[in-house]
């Protein structure tokens, strides 16, 4: 049987402390992320929602803004970034589009390969750049429709110029800092 956003939505009100998505008709259950994962995507976050709100240029949410995405399938990027011009309010439940920007934080329990799949499904779906954050090596991976991969490293800068003119982040930024 294949479920519904209905379906999603009922489970969800049913168990609220669960993070799912529904993917194919089917409901995924999300493992938490981790620590330092987590620090990572709400650093990322915090450095795009200044940029984005000074300029009015659209919203940036979290791992809890889910997306019916054109396929049917309800999914959520851990961090996401939807130009004002396509959302000019944003709706109580989930946004029915694929965002703009889509970046996911890998966490301990994430395999790479399943994270670019979920990327590439944004990307076929609409989505004009997704990132892929992998803390465990410090590299960041940008992805376009029908472009290569970029890979970034610690010493070099983020930017995403097609839908952020003029941002820069540089890599080190993005990860947990150590106190000492």
């Amino acid at each position: 049987m294949s479920l519904t956003v209905q379906h999603l939505q009922q489970l969800q009100s049913e168990h609220p402390d669960w993070r799912m998505e529904l993917v194919n008709g089917e409901i995924i259950v999300m493992s938490p992320s981790g620590y330092e994962s987590e620090e990572v995507a709400t650093r990322t976050a915090a450095k795009l929602i200044t940029w984005v709100d000074e300029r009015r240029l659209g919203r940036v949410t979290g791992s809890n803004a889910d997306f019916i995405l054109p396929n049917a399938d309800v999914r959520a990027p851990d961090v996401s970034f939807v130009l004002a011009e396509r959302l000019r309010r944003s709706p109580r439940s989930f946004a029915e589009l694929a965002p703009d920007l889509m970046v996911e934080v890998k966490s301990p329990t994430d395999s790479i390969t399943k994270l670019e799949t979920k990327i590439q499904s944004f990307l076929s779906l609409g989505t004009r750049v997704g990132i892929l954050i992998d803390p465990d090596d410090r590299t960041i991976r940008i992805y376009r429709p029908g472009q290569d991969t970029v890979t970034l490293q610690d010493g070099e800068t983020l930017t995403v110029p097609e839908l952020l003119p003029g941002w820069e982040v540089a890599v080190s930024d993005l990860w947990s800092p150590v106190f000492e």
